[in-house]
């Protein structure tokens, strides 16, 4: 996406808040660039027998934005943000098919640098990951938003204070508090 884009984005979804149906079709070719490098972002570490691709995430993420109508876009970034939270539940939601499905029970191991999380145990890991990010928006919903964009949208933390208009500086002192509370949460787990 060129920044000349960004106006352009921004105005097609105005005209999508305005009941213009053809806007979400019209917004696609802007945005699915960089939906797709979030997808990619969140199935690189996937198992590799994975059945849901990134294009197919980006698919039903998008179908799934699309059918909403209830949603008032202000510009781009909310639209990036809600994006990421879409991605988010559909990786649940087929972690929670996959996990039903094996119903195995071993230990999850998760790296406080990074939230790396090995492919074979990612299902499990992805439900409480997930029930960990839902304790942390209890806490501090800022930084249960700067862990979803981080860490199931792939964005930087430039990117990220962009999004939520802070300082990198702030969205990393953040970044670096919620991966500690994570940490602690899911070893009591």
């Amino acid at each position: 996406m060129s920044t000349a884009d960004v106006p352009e984005i921004t105005k097609i979804l105005h005209e999508w808040n305005n009941g213009d149906a053809e806007a979400g079709e019209r917004l696609l070719p802007y945005v699915y660039q960089e939906l797709k490098r979030q997808a990619r972002y969140l199935m690189f570490s996937e198992r590799s027998d994975h059945t849901l691709q990134p294009t197919a995430l980006v698919h039903e993420a998008f179908l799934k934005i699309s059918k909403l109508s209830e949603i008032k876009w202000n510009d781009r970034k909310h639209f990036y943000r809600f994006t990421a939270q879409i991605m988010r539940q559909i990786l649940v939601d087929h972690a929670r098919l996959h996990a039903a499905k094996k119903r195995g029970g071993h230990t999850i191991h998760f790296s406080i640098d990074d939230l790396q999380i090995p492919a074979g145990e990612r299902a499990d890991a992805i439900l409480l990951l997930n029930e960990a990010l839902e304790r942390l928006a209890e806490v501090d919903e800022r930084q249960a938003n700067i862990v979803e964009m981080r860490y199931f949208a792939g964005m930087t933390i430039a990117e990220v204070a962009e999004a939520l208009e802070l300082s990198d500086r702030t969205v990393a002192r953040e970044w670096h508090e919620a991966r500690l509370w994570l940490f602690h949460e899911l070893n009591q787990e």
